[in-house]
């Protein structure tokens, strides 16, 4: 059940109302069916345009009464290639010229200045994702966050009460739970399908290590004092931010400072799957115990309060989630649902049964949740619980302790070295 949040077009709706009052033209003289009044456009920018947002956005550029009108990135050599993905995407799409003429900004304060804008996409490092998505709900936009939502715990609760105390809707990037499989495995899971579940295993890849890469000349162009932002100031790397023409993924996330791993980049969709099966998005596991070798980069087991065990574990299947019952087991990745005994896979979810939000497109899903003033399906709080799971389990992992959590505070017990882990030190002026 969708919930409810402030409305922000209020005004815009009486004024629609106004209008009628006055004259009413016919729908199909404006467009037809599907046709979205210039009232109810959602203009949108990007914060960073790395890899991933020159990858996917036309996934929101393609949305009905939806525009991208903005940009902004502390590397313009990434910006400039951007916009000219931008500018040929309107160039060959016969849109309104009013939306051809794409603004950027080398700081994203910038861009969240644009009166005209409603939301923002941040798509930066991952320990950017908080003060931009922070800042960008102080001034009046809502927001996409690429996963993991939260580079700390402290960071992702933070999110989640400037996003309820200013009425923000938030979305997350765990697209996973968009897609038709996974929410048809939860589902089964959910409804009992597997019996009573007795252990979970996430295969995602290493944890967090410490960054020490040898320094590198700066290229040009690049605000590096921006880019490293709150963390510790370090030498540029190209392994950090390669250049455009590279055409590669950066690694910032594999570093502590910057990001938590592939452990949290691949966890924020694994960890959040079993998350939803187990029904834990407002939760999450009150122990986490490493395992016995300290060099060990699988291992660590989460027991939940129900005694349900997960455990970051390589089951032979790539990245995928293997949920245990008493019934028998489920496996599902992004290439595979299937199921021991065979036949518990291909069940139909009946009408009486319990029912998941079912969202068919997760970028829609947020632009109808914006409109509408409701909670998409990858809320801010469900974004950060599950990158609470791997930053909890990257903690563990470094300190190679086991460690009792409490899910409702957000502490752990008795343990004041895994707390202060909880945060970070930040570099001024890039305070949180």
């Amino acid at each position: 059940m969708k919930k409810t949040v402030h409305s922000r077009r209020e005004f815009l709706h009486k004024s629609t109302i106004a209008a009628a009052a006055i004259t009413i033209i016919p729908r199909h003289v404006l467009g037809g069916r599907g046709f979205i009044p210039p009232s109810d456009n959602i203009n949108i920018g990007f914060i960073g345009t790395g890899m991933l947002a020159c990858g996917y956005f036309d996934n929101f550029a393609t949305l009905p009464g939806v525009h991208v009108l903005a940009a902004s990135d502390v590397y313009r050599r990434k910006l400039e290639h951007f916009k000219k993905l931008i500018d040929g995407f309107y160039s060959g799409s016969g849109s309104d010229s009013a939306y051809s003429d794409f603004k950027i900004f080398d700081d994203y304060r910038e861009l969240l200045a644009l009166k005209e804008l409603d939301a923002v996409i941040v798509a930066t490092p991952d320990h950017w994702h908080a003060i931009a998505s922070i800042d960008a709900m102080k001034a009046g936009k809502d927001v996409y966050c690429e996963k993991p939502l939260a580079h700390t715990v402290y960071e992702g609760r933070k999110m989640v009460s400037t996003a309820r105390e200013l009425g923000r809707v938030v979305q997350t990037g765990s697209m996973q739970r968009s897609w038709r499989d996974f929410r048809h495995a939860c589902e089964l899971v959910t409804n009992g399908y597997l019996g009573e579940i007795s252990r979970v295993l996430v295969n995602v890849g290493d944890p967090a290590m410490e960054c020490d890469l040898p320094g590198e000349s700066l290229p040009g162009n690049l605000d590096w004092d921006r880019w490293v932002g709150p963390a510790a100031m370090r030498d540029f790397s190209q392994v950090l931010a390669p250049p455009p023409e590279n055409d590669e993924w950066p690694q910032w996330r594999l570093y502590r400072e910057f990001g938590g791993g592939i452990l949290a980049d691949w966890g924020a969709h694994m960890f959040d799957i079993a998350q939803w099966g187990l029904g834990m998005d407002e939760s999450g596991p009150v122990k986490f115990i490493p395992p016995g070798d300290p060099g060990a980069k699988r291992g660590m087991k989460m027991i939940y309060s129900n005694n349900v065990e997960m455990v970051h574990e390589d089951f032979g299947r790539g990245w995928a989630v293997r949920f245990i019952g008493s019934e028998g087991s489920l496996d599902v990745s992004r290439y595979f649902l299937d199921s021991e005994p065979d036949y518990i896979a291909g069940i139909e979810i009946k009408s009486t049964d319990k029912r998941l939000y079912h969202s068919e497109n997760h970028y829609q899903d947020w632009i109808d949740a914006i409109r509408n003033r409701t909670r998409p399906v990858a809320d801010v709080e469900i974004g950060h619980r599950s990158a609470s799971v791997c930053n909890l389990a990257n903690i563990a992992y470094r300190m190679h302790q086991e460690l009792a959590w409490d899910p409702v505070s957000e502490k752990f017990a008795g343990n004041r070295k895994a707390n202060k882990l909880r945060t970070k030190e930040y570099r001024k002026p890039y305070v949180l």
